[in-house]
């Protein structure tokens, strides 16, 4: 899990760029951002359309903006280059949730096996703090979207984000202990049925941290002089496959962790 240290670490790189960039006179913009999200995990049967769709849960955050196109300093805009009217730096501190379980063929009602009945008995949750930052880059002008010059402004973003994860773990079969592994799917153990000390356990409520790498494409509507509406769509990779707190070696998990985010938003042009 993120402790003390490495977050205070981690707020004050953030911090420091964002500082950083402010004396150098470019404007800020704040907002929020809230949404949907799809969480691609090792619940449910790999590319079933009822696994991508029925574990979903919603997201929210905080997000900070670097106009470089205008100078608060001033009340200006800054010198006319590339970068400067096609980039904005996005400071992003947000938290999903989402509720697992197991979809698909293999847990249908017919299906009254001891296998069976096992993942339908295991649930799960995933909770997860993310603090990062993508830089996002805007095709068409952000001085002529600013004016009024059209009211829609396309941008992709690239970044990453530090993960706090915090898995939770729920059985209703057996004693309903989340230790014991005879309460889960056997062919997730299988290969070593005695589950030596030695041997890492599929199931994990365990928490931790990890990086992601974030990437998203959307627009914004401009709504007044000084607030935006976004559509944002994310996709983000997490480095590690204990998110979920579920994590085997059978040929259907192939990857780590990773959702899909809608989010909806708000932003205000602070100078």
């Amino acid at each position: 899990m993120l402790n003390h240290k490495q977050l205070t670490l981690f707020l004050l790189v953030i911090l420091t760029s964002t500082t950083a960039f402010s004396q150098l006179g470019f404007s800020h913009e704040i907002g929020v951002i809230t949404g949907p999200v799809a969480f691609k995990s090792d619940f449910g049967e790999r590319l079933d359309p009822e696994t991508n769709t029925g574990n979903s849960g919603i997201g929210i955050g905080l997000v900070h903006y670097i106009n470089f196109a205008y100078r608060a300093d001033c009340n200006c805009y800054t010198t006319d280059n590339f970068f400067n009217d096609h980039f904005k730096l996005r400071t992003e501190i947000s938290w999903n949730k989402t509720k697992l379980n197991h979809l698909g063929e293999w847990v249908q009602p017919y299906r009254n096996s001891v296998e069976a009945q096992k993942l339908r008995a295991h649930t799960g949750e995933a909770n997860n703090l993310d603090i990062g930052m993508q830089l996002e880059y805007f095709p068409l002008s952000i001085r002529s979207f600013q004016a009024f010059g059209y009211k829609f402004a396309p941008f992709v973003s690239l970044g990453a984000h530090y993960v706090s994860y915090n898995p939770k773990v729920y059985t209703n079969y057996g004693d309903q202990s989340v230790t014991n592994m005879n309460n889960f799917y056997s062919p997730w153990y299988a290969t070593n049925p005695n589950l030596d000390a030695d041997f890492p356990k599929p199931v994990d409520p365990s928490s931790g941290s990890t990086w992601s790498v974030v990437s998203s494409i959307g627009v914004r509507y401009k709504l007044t002089m000084v607030s935006d509406l976004m559509l944002d769509l994310r996709g983000q990779y997490y480095f590690n496959d204990w998110i979920d707190g579920l994590n085997h070696d059978l040929n259907s998990n192939k990857y780590n962790d990773w959702l899909v985010w809608l989010n909806f938003g708000y932003i205000y042009y602070l100078d």
